[in-house]
């Protein structure tokens, strides 16, 4: 008897696409330094990606149109967001040897997150937690979190970076 070997399903992204690291303004610093960590033992380039969502993709598509969700809003924040955040993350990484790129996204973040992870092939997808404040913990209780949506419904890894993990006083796990 001849035994035929299994066909390997193709996972989109695999090991050799960018990775797609998603940033907002304010966010701690650890989210961008362990995408660098991962991207120095890789050799792959960091993508870096804000999903705006005050906007929303006109056509489905990623970096294709996109609309104010209040044509009346205040325009020009995304760009001034973009390039906050490009000037914070060139800072933290002076003088490594990473290729890095940012890019715009329109929309909720996960679904944002998901679509250009496709688009690009990235090999894994990198975000970091929420802050422990009161109002991410409501934002948590009702939509949920970034992290938790592309972990249930990614086909790529996801690596969630703790911020500011909590460690209760009384962990006696040792």
């Amino acid at each position: 008897m001849t035994e035929t070997p299994a066909r390997r399903r193709e996972v989109s992204g695999g090991t050799n696409g960018p990775i797609l690291v998603g940033v907002m303004p304010g966010q701690h610093p650890s989210v961008v330094e362990q995408a660098a960590v991962v991207a120095g033992g890789t050799r792959l380039p960091l993508v870096f990606a804000y999903a705006d969502v005050t906007v929303y993709p006109v056509d489905g598509t990623t970096g294709g149109p996109a609309a104010p969700i209040d044509p009346d809003g205040v325009d020009g924040d995304s760009r001034n967001a973009i390039e906050a955040l490009k000037k914070t993350i060139a800072d933290q990484l002076s003088g490594l040897d990473i290729q890095w790129s940012i890019t715009p996204l329109a929309g909720e973040p996960a679904r944002a997150l998901a679509r250009e992870a496709e688009a690009i092939g990235a090999s894994m997808i990198v975000v970091g937690t929420r802050e422990h404040r009161l109002t991410a913990a409501l934002k948590d209780a009702t939509a949920g979190s970034v992290a938790r949506h592309l972990s249930h419904r990614q086909n790529r890894s996801v690596l969630v970076v703790p911020v500011n993990p909590r460690v209760p006083d009384d962990d006696d796990d040792e």
